[in-house]
């Protein structure tokens, strides 16, 4: 079954009184020819109306403003999501040669700028060219071999291990410890295709849990408690093809997409701000099951939380959470 309902709960308790949180949150499932959200609604205790638009990626971001004090914030994202078919289709056994890339590097720049260019998270450095002259060297010379052998080469040369790096970790520290985590993993994959020219995007989505077979690295796909993260290449005459260099697998239907971008930095699941002088702590929990009870009807529970409000405080702190 490709229709799935999720929850995606993020909790923050803060060890004395905050106010004024503001947050955008991006955690509504892309819809496009390849996955539909069916319904989507978003609820936060203490309670606050709210708006909503769409970035220039298309992603939706939903802001939430949080005035009164409050010792406890709770976000909470349910969706239904159909992932069709033909979503995560293979590319071409017969792609474009790699040395017809070159010649078409001035057009592609031109067209995605931002799919090309170093970002923060992912600045160009020597070693990721070198992964690349290697993953060059060892692929069949076709586009589509390069971008399936430097995620490859990504996954058979770097530890998954959860703590190797932090949230604000660019492909640098990943480099440096030879470890990180999914996000990691498709910051080192996009700065590696990047510099050999195919334009490339971050992914920020789920992985229904599943088996994920003895190559994966993440203790069976994070069992549904995390966000997930990979990358999407864009191959000349193909289009844009999905590659997961974490698990060492093709896309597959249980991919579900929430937003796109540069990198992390564009596509935090929650990012905000509070004022208060207390310290705060975070817990995320994730749920999948499917959309469709006995019945044939959908099914939401109610959530539930608690929050306290005291007195006033000043400084203005940030909040987010990153991907697993």
């Amino acid at each position: 079954m490709n229709r799935f309902h999720l929850l995606h709960a993020t909790e923050f308790i803060y060890d004395g009184p905050v106010y004024e949180s503001y947050n955008e949150v991006r955690l509504r499932p892309i819809h496009d020819d390849r996955q539909s959200c069916v319904s989507f609604r978003l609820i936060t205790n203490p309670a606050s109306r709210g708006s909503s638009y769409k970035d220039g990626y298309g992603n939706w971001i939903h802001v939430t403003s949080i005035l009164p004090h409050h010792r406890r914030l709770r976000i909470e994202a349910e969706s239904v999501v159909l992932v069709h078919e033909d979503s995560a289709p293979e590319p071409a056994n017969r792609s474009m040669p790699l040395a017809e890339l070159d010649a078409m590097g001035p057009d592609l720049f031109e067209e995605h700028f931002d799919w090309l260019a170093p970002s923060a998270y992912v600045p160009y450095l020597p070693e990721l060219a070198e992964i690349s002259k290697a993953a060059e060297a060892a692929c069949d010379g076709t586009v589509a071999g390069f971008a399936r052998t430097a995620s490859d080469f990504i996954h058979n040369s770097f530890l998954y291990r959860k703590g190797a790096t932090h949230v604000n970790s660019s492909v640098r520290d990943s480099l440096a410890v030879r470890a990180g985590v999914c996000q990691d993993f498709a910051h080192l994959l996009l700065g590696v295709v990047r510099m050999r020219g195919l334009p490339a995007r971050y992914v920020s989505g789920y992985l229904v849990s599943g088996s994920a077979g003895p190559g994966a690295k993440q203790e069976e796909v994070i069992g549904g408690q995390a966000s997930h993260a990979w990358a999407e290449i864009f191959l000349p005459g193909g289009g844009w093809f999905g590659f997961d260099p974490t698990l060492g697998k093709p896309i597959e239907l249980r991919h579900i997409r929430v937003a796109y971008g540069r990198d992390y930095g564009d596509v935090p699941p929650v990012r905000g701000v509070y004022k208060g002088r207390a310290g705060q702590s975070l817990s995320v929990d994730v749920r999948f099951r499917p959309a469709l009870d006995e019945t044939g009807h959908e099914q939401f529970a109610e959530p539930k939380s608690d929050s306290d409000d005291s007195q006033n405080a000043i400084p203005e702190r940030p909040q987010q959470h990153s991907q697993q």
